[in-house]
């Protein structure tokens, strides 16, 4: 799995200071050494195509990088997944990354943990973006299928 990183200015409770962030895919993103599981979406995972091609993967990680890059961001805890992530709410200057990720049909409202994004999701669909217009496989589908 490919890490992106960028240096930018974040707004922890702990860590008011420019500090390194890693966003892992489209759903996951590091800030002061906690690693963050976006808060009831699901993104594709980073090498995850389309089956029109579109690299819906790497369109998914780009924009969540895109949307943290010079941001303050700031995560609220809501649990810890079996993983040991750490599941949150995070925002960039103010605004709900989730909910942009899902409105802008590059992750799926995820609905098994949450009803959340379900809103943003119908939007999305209806209006084709992202994933929508491109017949992706949910990445929860995704995952368990078999690679060459």
């Amino acid at each position: 799995m490919k890490a992106w990183a960028v240096i930018a200015t974040i707004g922890l409770a702990t860590a008011p200071s420019a500090i390194g962030q890693t966003i892992t895919d489209g759903d996951t993103l590091k800030l002061n050494g906690t690693i963050y599981r976006l808060w009831g979406i699901d993104a594709p995972e980073t090498e995850q195509d389309c089956p029109d091609g579109w690299p819906a993967g790497r369109m998914a990680t780009t924009r969540l990088l895109a949307l943290i890059q010079g941001k303050s961001v700031v995560c609220e805890k809501k649990n810890t997944d079996r993983y040991g992530r750490t599941v949150a709410i995070c925002r960039a200057s103010g605004e709900d990354l989730g909910a942009i990720m899902v409105r802008e049909g590059m992750a799926w409202a995820f609905v098994r943990y949450s009803q959340d994004y379900v809103a943003q999701e119908k939007v999305a669909r209806a209006a084709g973006l992202g994933v929508h217009g491109h017949g992706c496989v949910p990445a929860w589908e995704w995952r368990p299928q078999p690679r060459r």
